[in-house]
């Protein structure tokens, strides 16, 4: 803690004398003594400090010591300053009341009493030093209560801008803090709730509102930090809510419950995310198991009727080329892609947007698959980072959206306007990556723009050449290239030919490489990820590759890369069609999984200059 500030007399008299002998005998620690030979100059000294006591001789030429008074009296400043009055001169009863009435505190003869000057000194000296102190405590209070308010209010502003629903009840159950953020998602305006019980709100279910007194009851005695409870609460427009409680309690000084504290997440998304995934789970374990059925009574059905075992292999493969081709065949059917205004459609149908609050605007363009499925991505992401923290987070936002064609490229543009100024981001989050990322995955970018009124994305993304009207038309058939006619396929050998098999299915890479031999070829390697094929590229000499359109979950555009780079010939086998393999080697040949023997012999035999011909 710093010193405190020194206290200040003034003593005023026209004598070098008794100024002198009135600082001897007055000074003290913690004491500052000023002095003035004139009531001009006192009064100079009187507007650049502030004194607890003035010692005032009463006969002083030009301007004497009542007429001083008088003026420190008229002044705001001064005129709380107490004032002793010292003279040499007898005086009667009349000079002495004039005296106190300019505002002295004690009328003084000298020569004074020393004892009785020091005394008197002293209690001034004191109430002084208590002025300074209550001062000081007055400004610490303020201070206190400027961080008080600061503090109050920034916690006001983290919870009324938090996605959570801050609600918080007295002990007897009845709402006392119902945040902005609650009223964002439950749609009931605080007045309509502050001061009711919650079991009377028809806001949760009585049996919820008696858990959750119950769980405030049991974290109360057991002083655990908080709890979390799953109840679900109805929204002002009727629709259900389900929500993550995270209730924690105030006690008072007894121990007993003062407040219960509820931060509710709504998980109502999670849930029906949750829901979706187990459907699809469910949905892909019957498409599996059916498909495997299948396969097994193929099987069974054609060894049954088989008469030896090269009968069945050649039927037994022929009948699952089928099925892979009727099973391709009605992914392309479906996986038509789609237009930017049914992705829109197709948002609002699911809610994600509110009709009323936003326009969408722009030609009818039709997207292939994937980039239609990453454009419905960013969309997706786009209006649920609106909802929680954009424009639709609060009632007078809204959504302004267009598209248009630009030199082959679909400019996408989304405009929130009438939310409040968004904060700039302390630090990039998960939504803003994915925005991103889908447009770079497509060779195209996205630009984010903060303003005043809200943010603005600015999405560009390549079109394909043949981009046209939306019209919902079966896909064409991915043409191959153009393939010279395969040799004969009787006793063909492949005898020399030095191959790698880069493939991440253990079973399928056996598969390729035991025809492979069985034609003659020597296999010199097998890679099942990215690293192991480029280390074999670059260590091995090759004659030849296949490589599978996926290892792992990795692209194989480098391994590709890799293989051109050293003048080794490939083709891809895998199940991917032809949009989904690196759009940079579309001249490679692809050999669809699953494949016929017959099938991977003729495709190496076509590729590899040294097995053409081979017999």
């Amino acid at each position: 803690m710093s010193s405190p500030e020194p206290i200040k007399f003034l003593i005023v008299d026209d004598l070098e004398t008794n100024r002198i002998a009135l600082e001897a005998l007055l000074r003290r620690d913690g004491l500052e003594l000023h002095m003035a030979s004139s009531g001009a100059e006192a009064l100079e000294l009187l507007l650049r400090h502030d004194f607890a006591l003035l010692l005032l001789d009463v006969q002083m030429p030009e301007m004497d010591g009542f007429e001083l008074a008088e003026i420190l009296r008229g002044t705001e400043r001064t005129s709380a300053i107490p004032i002793i009055f010292l003279t040499a001169v007898a005086t009667d009863e009349h000079r002495r009341f004039r005296g106190y009435e300019t505002g002295a505190v004690d009328y003084l003869l000298k020569p004074v009493d020393p004892l009785m000057l020091r005394t008197k000194a002293n209690v001034f000296y004191e109430l002084g030093r208590q002025r300074q102190d209550l001062a000081r405590q007055r400004d610490e209070l303020r201070r206190s209560a400027d961080l008080l308010s600061v503090a109050l209010e920034r916690l006001q502003a983290h919870r009324d801008n938090s996605p959570l629903a801050v609600v918080e009840f007295d002990a007897e159950q009845r709402i006392a803090i119902w945040s902005k953020g609650a009223e964002r998602m439950f749609g009931f305006p605080a007045r309509d709730m502050i001061g009711r019980p919650l079991a009377e709100t028809g806001w949760i279910s009585n049996a919820d509102a008696a858990a959750i007194a119950g769980m405030a009851t049991e974290l109360a005695a057991s002083r655990s930090p908080r709890v979390v409870h799953h109840a679900a609460a109805q929204r002002a427009d009727g629709t259900r809510a389900e929500c993550e409680w995270c209730l924690s309690v105030l006690l008072d000084r007894n121990g007993q419950t003062a407040s219960l504290n509820a931060q509710i997440l709504d998980i109502t998304e999670r849930r029906h995310a949750e829901d979706t995934q187990r459907l699809l789970i469910g949905e892909l374990n019957h498409r599996v198991k059916n498909t495997l059925a299948t396969v097994q009574a193929i099987a069974t059905q054609t060894l049954r009727h088989a008469a030896d075992g090269a009968e069945f292999a050649s039927t037994f493969s022929s009948r699952i080329q089928a099925l892979s081709r009727a099973h391709s065949l009605l992914s392309s059917c479906g996986w038509h892609g789609a237009s930017v205004s049914d992705l829109i459609d197709d948002q609002l149908r699911l809610g994600a947007f509110d009709p009323e609050r936003m326009s969408a605007f722009g030609p009818d363009v039709m997207l292939p698959p994937q980039l239609a499925l990453h454009l419905a991505m960013i969309v997706h992401e786009l209006g649920t980072n609106a909802t929680k923290y954009g424009a639709f987070s609060c009632e007078s936002g809204r959504v302004d959206i267009s598209w248009r064609v630009e030199d082959g490229r679909l400019a996408f543009d989304w405009l929130e306007s009438g939310a409040p100024a968004p904060k700039a981001f302390s630090r990039r989050g998960f939504g803003t990556t994915l925005v991103e990322q889908g447009a770079r995955a497509e060779g195209g970018d996205a630009r984010l723009s903060i303003g005043p009124s809200g943010i603005s994305w600015h999405i560009r993304l390549p079109l394909p050449r043949d981009a046209a009207p939306a019209t919902l038309q079966p896909q064409p058939k991915t043409e191959e290239p153009p393939q010279a006619e395969p040799p004969a396929r009787a006793g063909r050998r492949l005898a020399g030919c030095r191959f790698v098999v880069i493939e991440d299915e253990p079973l399928v890479a056996l598969e390729l490489a035991s025809v492979l031999e069985d034609a003659g070829a020597q296999i010199v390697g097998h890679a099942g990820t990215c690293a192991q094929a480029l280390e074999i590229i670059e260590s091995v000499p090759l004659d030849g590759a296949f490589l599978d359109g996926n290892l792992r979950g990795e692209p194989v555009g480098e391994v590709a890369e890799a293989l051109a780079r050293r003048k080794v010939p490939f083709l891809f086998v895998s199940g991917y069609d032809r949009a989904n393999l690196p759009s940079a080697f579309g001249s490679v040949a692809v050999l669809q999984k699953p494949f016929l023997h017959h099938d991977l012999l003729d495709a190496a035999a076509q590729l590899f200059p040294r097995a053409r011909g081979v017999a």
